[in-house]
């Protein structure tokens, strides 16, 4: 063999070994690893804010168009013209009381001291009159209580309860029609004329009466002052009163500042305004008033309220906002109070919710103690902005 042929075999050789080393590389085992499962890189999304709610939009419950945001805060008012998106009408004297009809874009008010009762239309800011009763405003009173009949649907009847020179009562009020009265014989007194009215949901009108000014009033059985009464349309004792004859349900109400029943019935709170304190109960029926639910000891002026199945809002008149408080899974208040729109319109007093549960017509009352401006005063709609389920 040639010195050639030699060094030829030698590198033949190696490339041999070099292609079996590494065969047997591939056949060696190695420390088991950890079952790593691989998953394809999630794809994130620009998700979108909170997206404001406005009532009568149509479509179901609670899926309304929303609402334009303003850049800014809205201009100051130029006289009865408002550039706040939330005035529906302006230009009115203290507003007592709110019903709002079943569009949810629709609403009737009433003025305390006038005794009228308009009509305003969302996107408005205009009124029609549509009522004019006469009323005694001393002592608190005056037009304080606006509801729906029961079956307003069908009759189109507005209930009031109002003051006059010689009690507080009830009237019914019909389409092209005078007041006609309802329940009376509620006394009145020299203070705490003041009454609220709202429908319970079933069938019946749930009446807040004030004691007049006499203390005892509120736990005298045969006294309508003070007290908390379920009536039908034509005034008598709704069914399922737990007394029958009787159209009192509890008593012990000093000078009510609303009622307000949630969307289903189930929950029903009444904001009363008392000599050391405000105060809100939770009524059921067929049992007493109890302690108060919640107490207000710097006394802010109570009045409308919204009952949602998890949240009770409460409107401050001289508190000059409106007052969250959260319901627990228990029905107990849970968390801390939240306190929004302080001093954005001035002193809030009435209060009804939409029909879907989405919103609170409200009512000021800055020409009776506030700090008026040119527009007021006005009906507002006011968006929840809390959490959870606003439809009961």
């Amino acid at each position: 063999m040639t010195p050639l042929s030699r060094r030829f075999r030698g590198t033949a050789l190696l490339a041999a070994i070099s292609a079996f080393s590494l065969l047997a590389a591939g056949c060696a085992t190695f420390p088991e690893q950890p079952n790593t499962k691989w998953t394809q890189r999630p794809h994130l999304e620009p998700q979108a804010g909170p997206n404001p709610q406005v009532p009568g939009g149509g479509g179901n419950p609670g899926q309304r168009p929303p609402r334009q945001t303003p850049s800014g805060p809205p201009k100051p008012p130029e006289g009865c013209k408002d550039y706040s998106s939330a005035v529906m009408a302006t230009c009115l004297d203290p507003i007592s009381a709110v019903a709002v009809l079943p569009d949810g874009k629709t609403a009737f008010v009433a003025e305390r001291t006038t005794g009228r009762v308009l009509r305003t239309v969302e996107g408005t800011q205009d009124t029609t009159l549509v009522a004019q009763l006469q009323v005694d405003s001393t002592g608190e009173g005056g037009l304080t209580g606006l509801a729906l009949s029961p079956s307003f649907r069908e009759d189109n009847l507005i209930y009031a309860y109002i003051t006059t020179a010689t009690d507080n009562r009830v009237v019914r009020i019909a389409p092209k029609d005078s007041a006609k009265p309802v329940l009376t014989g509620i006394p009145r007194g020299s203070s705490n004329n003041a009454g609220a009215l709202t429908r319970d949901r079933n069938g019946a009108l749930l009446v807040a009466t004030g004691n007049a000014g006499n203390a005892g009033a509120a736990d005298d059985p045969n006294s309508l002052a003070g007290k908390l009464l379920r009536i039908d349309s034509t005034g008598k004792p709704a069914p399922g009163n737990p007394t029958a004859g009787s159209v009192v349900v509890a008593s012990g109400l000093h000078s009510p500042g609303g009622i307000c029943t949630s969307l289903s019935g189930q929950l029903t709170w009444v904001t009363d305004r008392r000599p050391d304190r405000d105060v809100a109960y939770k009524f059921s029926l067929g049992k007493p008033l109890g302690a108060p639910a919640w107490s207000w000891p710097d006394k802010p002026g109570v009045a409308g309220c919204a009952a949602y199945p998890d949240l009770l809002s409460v409107n401050l008149e001289k508190g000059e906002a409106m007052y969250d408080l959260t319901l627990g899974p228990t029905g107990a208040f849970t968390g801390q109070p939240v306190m929004r729109e302080k001093g954005t319109y001035g002193r809030l007093r009435a209060g009804d919710l939409t029909p879907d549960g989405a919103a609170l017509w409200v009512g000021t009352t800055n020409k009776g103690g506030g700090k008026p401006v040119s527009s007021d005063d006005r009906a507002l709609i006011i968006i929840r902005q809390s959490g959870g389920n606003g439809v009961d």
